[in-house]
């Protein structure tokens, strides 16, 4: 294969968790520019009409799926109508999830269980629910999912974000153990660790705490609206096929500091 052909979705399907705003539509922006037809799962129908909209006019086919993955009775019925639409899935991206701050000696019960539905359950189940039907059979698949930089190291105090920290690394460990069993199955799973992107989860943080944040990062700015898409066309192209059990953190720098 030329490079170009290691990097190029086309033919290639994507189901993309979370795929409506934010990182998950910029990662299916980014695999759709490469050629991959996709499905955006979310909850909210005009948000996923609004991003289907979007890469419509940039040439890009998708079809949408509404669903709540903290609903663990979603999983199969998202997979279904996602074979009827696709036919079949190359790459699932795991990348729907939530956060909350709270002190850790306040921190509610019920924030606690959401969290750890949405931003690892939803990510173990989505990623069963795909492989039992689409990647085991045909030997192959792509699974990336979305941790944080916040699941490699501690919980600075001022964040008090010990749900979503502790989600994460979870998802880290997940993306490692997974990849060990189902190596047999040529299916490669890896993650992206993000930093700080502006979004609507990080809205509130960055108000408080953005120029601290951009002062210990390296590269002295936050990620940007493009700054996901390599790393995330590298994971679901074969580009990558001898790597798996791996993070990439697009983070500026700021976890080596």
């Amino acid at each position: 294969m030329s490079i170009k052909q290691l990097f190029d979705l086309s033919n290639k399907t994507a189901l993309i968790t979370g795929g409506s705003r934010g990182l998950g539509l910029q990662i299916a922006q980014a695999l759709g520019e490469m050629g991959a037809t996709l499905a955006l799962v979310a909850r909210k129908k005009d948000e996923l009409t609004q991003a289907q909209n979007h890469l419509k006019l940039l040439g890009i086919s998708s079809f949408i799926i509404v669903a709540d993955l903290q609903d663990e009775t979603v999983f199969t019925p998202i997979v279904t109508q996602a074979m009827s639409d696709l036919g079949h899935i190359d790459i699932l991206v795991n990348n729907a999830g939530a956060t909350w701050g709270a002190p850790a000696e306040d921190y509610p019960a019920s924030a606690w269980h959401k969290l750890m539905n949405l931003n690892i359950n939803a990510m173990f189940f989505m990623s069963q629910a795909v492989a039992k039907v689409s990647m085991i059979p045909r030997q192959y698949g792509k699974i990336i999912n979305v941790a944080s930089v916040a699941g490699l190291r501690g919980n600075p105090s001022a964040m008090q974000t010990i749900g979503y920290n502790t989600s994460k690394g979870a998802a880290v460990n997940h993306t490692r153990a997974l990849a060990a069993e189902w190596g047999k199955y040529n299916i490669n799973v890896n993650a992206i660790c993000p930093g700080f992107f502006p979004s609507k989860m990080t809205k509130g943080l960055l108000e408080k705490m953005e120029e601290s944040i951009i002062r210990k990062t390296p590269m002295g700015r936050l990620g940007g609206d493009e700054d996901l898409m390599g790393a995330a066309v590298y994971l679901a192209s074969e580009a990558s096929r001898h790597v798996t059990g791996q993070y990439i953190a697009v983070d500026g720098g700021s976890c080596i500091c």
